[in-house]
Protein backbone atom coordinates (compact mmCIF):
# COMPACT_ATOMS: atom_id res chain seq x y z
CA UNK A 1 0.00 0.00 0.00
CA UNK A 2 1.66 3.21 -1.17
CA UNK A 3 0.32 6.60 -0.24
CA UNK A 4 1.67 10.13 -0.08
CA UNK A 5 3.03 10.90 3.39
CA UNK A 6 1.71 14.46 3.33
CA UNK A 7 -1.73 13.38 2.17
CA UNK A 8 -1.93 10.63 4.77
CA UNK A 9 -0.96 12.94 7.62
CA UNK A 10 -3.46 15.59 6.57
CA UNK A 11 -6.23 13.03 6.17
CA UNK A 12 -5.52 11.58 9.60
CA UNK A 13 -5.73 14.98 11.24
CA UNK A 14 -9.11 15.53 9.64
CA UNK A 15 -10.60 12.08 10.15
CA UNK A 16 -9.49 11.89 13.75
CA UNK A 17 -11.04 15.24 14.52
CA UNK A 18 -14.33 14.41 12.82
CA UNK A 19 -14.53 10.67 13.20
CA UNK A 20 -13.58 8.89 16.37
CA UNK A 21 -15.42 11.07 18.84
CA UNK A 22 -18.80 10.78 17.14
CA UNK A 23 -18.37 7.14 16.15
CA UNK A 24 -17.30 6.09 19.61
CA UNK A 25 -20.10 8.06 21.23
CA UNK A 26 -22.64 5.85 19.44
CA UNK A 27 -21.28 2.70 21.10
CA UNK A 28 -19.73 3.84 24.37
CA UNK A 29 -20.91 2.25 27.60
CA UNK A 30 -21.99 4.67 30.32
CA UNK A 31 -19.83 4.35 33.44
CA UNK A 32 -19.74 6.04 36.81
CA UNK A 33 -16.01 6.53 36.77
CA UNK A 34 -13.42 6.67 34.02
CA UNK A 35 -10.84 3.93 33.74
CA UNK A 36 -7.17 4.80 33.38
CA UNK A 37 -5.84 4.07 29.87
CA UNK A 38 -3.10 1.46 29.85
CA UNK A 39 -1.03 3.27 27.23
CA UNK A 40 0.93 6.34 28.21
CA UNK A 41 -0.03 9.62 26.58
CA UNK A 42 3.31 11.16 27.53
CA UNK A 43 5.53 8.98 25.37
CA UNK A 44 4.82 6.60 22.50
CA UNK A 45 6.88 3.43 22.49
CA UNK A 46 7.32 1.04 19.57
CA UNK A 47 6.71 -2.47 20.90
CA UNK A 48 8.59 -5.53 19.74
CA UNK A 49 8.94 -9.27 20.17
CA UNK A 50 12.11 -11.29 20.58
CA UNK A 51 15.37 -11.07 22.51
CA UNK A 52 16.51 -7.50 23.10
CA UNK A 53 20.11 -8.59 22.42
CA UNK A 54 19.31 -10.41 19.16
CA UNK A 55 21.96 -10.08 16.47
CA UNK A 56 19.37 -9.14 13.87
CA UNK A 57 16.74 -6.46 14.41
CA UNK A 58 13.90 -6.14 11.94
CA UNK A 59 11.91 -2.91 12.03
CA UNK A 60 8.54 -3.47 10.39
CA UNK A 61 6.53 -0.48 9.17
CA UNK A 62 2.95 -1.61 8.59
CA UNK A 63 -0.68 -0.49 8.64
CA UNK A 64 -3.46 -2.46 10.28
CA UNK A 65 -5.66 -1.83 7.24
CA UNK A 66 -3.05 -2.85 4.65
CA UNK A 67 -3.93 -6.18 2.94
CA UNK A 68 -0.27 -6.87 2.10
CA UNK A 69 0.61 -6.38 5.76
CA UNK A 70 -2.09 -8.85 6.78
CA UNK A 71 -0.72 -11.34 4.25
CA UNK A 72 2.77 -10.98 5.74
CA UNK A 73 1.48 -11.60 9.24
CA UNK A 74 -0.62 -14.58 8.17
CA UNK A 75 1.92 -16.30 5.92
CA UNK A 76 5.46 -15.07 6.67
CA UNK A 77 5.43 -13.98 10.31
CA UNK A 78 4.63 -17.45 11.78
CA UNK A 79 7.69 -18.90 10.03
CA UNK A 80 9.86 -15.95 11.01
CA UNK A 81 8.74 -16.27 14.62
CA UNK A 82 9.35 -20.01 14.82
CA UNK A 83 12.74 -19.98 13.09
CA UNK A 84 14.31 -16.79 14.35
CA UNK A 85 12.33 -14.84 16.94
CA UNK A 86 11.57 -17.70 19.32
CA UNK A 87 15.17 -18.91 19.02
CA UNK A 88 16.60 -15.55 20.11
CA UNK A 89 18.23 -14.70 16.78
CA UNK A 90 15.86 -11.92 15.67
CA UNK A 91 13.95 -9.14 17.35
CA UNK A 92 10.99 -7.71 15.44
CA UNK A 93 10.00 -4.14 16.28
CA UNK A 94 6.61 -3.01 15.05
CA UNK A 95 6.11 0.56 13.80
CA UNK A 96 2.49 1.54 13.18
CA UNK A 97 1.65 3.41 9.98
CA UNK A 98 -1.68 5.25 9.79
CA UNK A 99 -3.03 5.83 6.29
CA UNK A 100 -6.66 6.08 7.46
CA UNK A 101 -8.70 6.52 10.62
CA UNK A 102 -9.51 2.81 10.94
CA UNK A 103 -5.80 2.07 11.11
CA UNK A 104 -5.33 4.69 13.82
CA UNK A 105 -8.27 3.38 15.85
CA UNK A 106 -6.92 -0.17 15.58
CA UNK A 107 -3.54 1.00 16.85
CA UNK A 108 -5.19 2.69 19.80
CA UNK A 109 -7.05 -0.53 20.59
CA UNK A 110 -3.85 -2.55 20.40
CA UNK A 111 -2.23 -0.17 22.87
CA UNK A 112 -5.20 -0.05 25.24
CA UNK A 113 -4.21 -3.40 26.69
CA UNK A 114 -0.65 -2.29 27.41
CA UNK A 115 2.57 -3.88 26.23
CA UNK A 116 1.73 -7.37 27.53
CA UNK A 117 -1.39 -7.65 25.35
CA UNK A 118 -0.10 -5.66 22.37
CA UNK A 119 1.40 -8.41 20.21
CA UNK A 120 -1.60 -10.69 20.73
CA UNK A 121 -4.01 -7.93 19.70
CA UNK A 122 -1.85 -7.12 16.67
CA UNK A 123 -2.08 -10.77 15.60
CA UNK A 124 -5.86 -10.65 15.93
CA UNK A 125 -6.17 -7.38 14.02
CA UNK A 126 -4.35 -8.88 11.06
CA UNK A 127 -5.95 -12.32 11.12
CA UNK A 128 -9.44 -10.77 11.24
CA UNK A 129 -8.73 -7.65 9.17
CA UNK A 130 -11.51 -8.26 6.64
CA UNK A 131 -14.01 -8.76 9.46
CA UNK A 132 -13.37 -5.75 11.68
CA UNK A 133 -12.37 -3.27 8.96
CA UNK A 134 -14.77 -4.38 6.25
CA UNK A 135 -17.54 -1.88 6.96
CA UNK A 136 -18.03 1.64 5.61
CA UNK A 137 -19.83 2.51 8.83
CA UNK A 138 -17.37 3.90 11.44
CA UNK A 139 -19.67 2.89 14.31
CA UNK A 140 -19.61 -0.71 13.10
CA UNK A 141 -15.81 -0.67 12.98
CA UNK A 142 -15.76 0.70 16.53
CA UNK A 143 -18.04 -2.12 17.66
CA UNK A 144 -15.78 -4.65 15.97
CA UNK A 145 -12.69 -3.21 17.66
CA UNK A 146 -14.41 -3.31 21.04
CA UNK A 147 -15.07 -7.01 20.54
CA UNK A 148 -11.36 -7.55 19.96
CA UNK A 149 -10.56 -5.62 23.12
CA UNK A 150 -13.02 -7.66 25.16
CA UNK A 151 -11.56 -10.90 23.79
CA UNK A 152 -8.15 -9.70 24.97
CA UNK A 153 -9.49 -9.32 28.51
CA UNK A 154 -10.40 -5.64 28.70
CA UNK A 155 -13.72 -4.30 29.97
CA UNK A 156 -15.85 -1.67 28.27
CA UNK A 157 -14.92 1.06 30.73
CA UNK A 158 -11.21 0.62 30.08
CA UNK A 159 -11.73 0.42 26.32
CA UNK A 160 -13.92 3.54 26.22
CA UNK A 161 -11.53 5.60 28.34
CA UNK A 162 -8.54 4.56 26.28
CA UNK A 163 -10.14 5.05 22.88
CA UNK A 164 -11.44 8.51 23.81
CA UNK A 165 -7.93 9.63 24.80
CA UNK A 166 -7.38 12.37 22.22
CA UNK A 167 -3.97 13.17 23.70
CA UNK A 168 -2.79 9.66 22.98
CA UNK A 169 -4.26 9.78 19.47
CA UNK A 170 -2.42 12.99 18.65
CA UNK A 171 0.80 11.62 20.16
CA UNK A 172 0.46 8.52 17.96
CA UNK A 173 0.00 10.68 14.85
CA UNK A 174 3.01 12.83 15.76
CA UNK A 175 5.14 9.73 16.41
CA UNK A 176 4.05 8.17 13.13
CA UNK A 177 4.92 11.30 11.17
CA UNK A 178 8.37 11.51 12.75
CA UNK A 179 9.32 7.84 12.37
CA UNK A 180 7.83 7.54 8.88
CA UNK A 181 9.84 10.49 7.62
CA UNK A 182 13.04 9.51 9.40
CA UNK A 183 13.04 6.02 7.89
CA UNK A 184 12.14 7.22 4.40
CA UNK A 185 9.22 4.81 4.15
CA UNK A 186 7.12 4.98 0.98
CA UNK A 187 4.72 2.07 1.40
CA UNK A 188 3.70 -0.81 3.62
CA UNK A 189 4.91 -3.24 4.63
CA UNK A 190 8.52 -2.06 4.63
CA UNK A 191 11.30 -3.70 6.64
CA UNK A 192 14.61 -2.43 7.93
CA UNK A 193 16.82 -5.48 8.47
CA UNK A 194 19.68 -4.26 10.64
CA UNK A 195 19.01 -0.84 9.19
CA UNK A 196 18.83 -1.84 5.51
CA UNK A 197 15.51 -1.08 3.85
CA UNK A 198 13.53 -3.76 2.01
CA UNK A 199 9.98 -3.87 0.69
CA UNK A 200 7.49 -6.70 1.09
CA UNK A 201 8.95 -10.12 0.31
CA UNK A 202 8.37 -13.86 0.50
CA UNK A 203 9.77 -15.78 3.44
CA UNK A 204 12.66 -17.45 1.54
CA UNK A 205 13.92 -14.00 0.50
CA UNK A 206 13.70 -12.63 4.04
CA UNK A 207 15.33 -15.78 5.41
CA UNK A 208 18.29 -15.34 3.06
CA UNK A 209 18.79 -11.75 4.24
CA UNK A 210 18.58 -12.77 7.90
CA UNK A 211 21.03 -15.64 7.44
CA UNK A 212 23.47 -13.30 5.75
CA UNK A 213 23.30 -10.93 8.72
CA UNK A 214 23.71 -13.78 11.21
CA UNK A 215 26.79 -14.98 9.34
CA UNK A 216 28.60 -11.67 9.70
Amino acid sequence: MVKSFTTAAATLALTFGLGIGSAWAQTATTTTEAATPAASTAQIMDYGIGATDAKVVIDEFASFTCPHCAHFHDDVYPQLKADYIDTGKVRLVYHEVYFDRYGLWAAMMARCGGEMRYIGIVDTLYSTQKDWAGSDNPATVVDNLKKIGRAAGMDDASIDACMKDSTMAQALIDHYETSFKAAGIEGTPTFLINGEKHTNMAYPDMKALIDAELAK
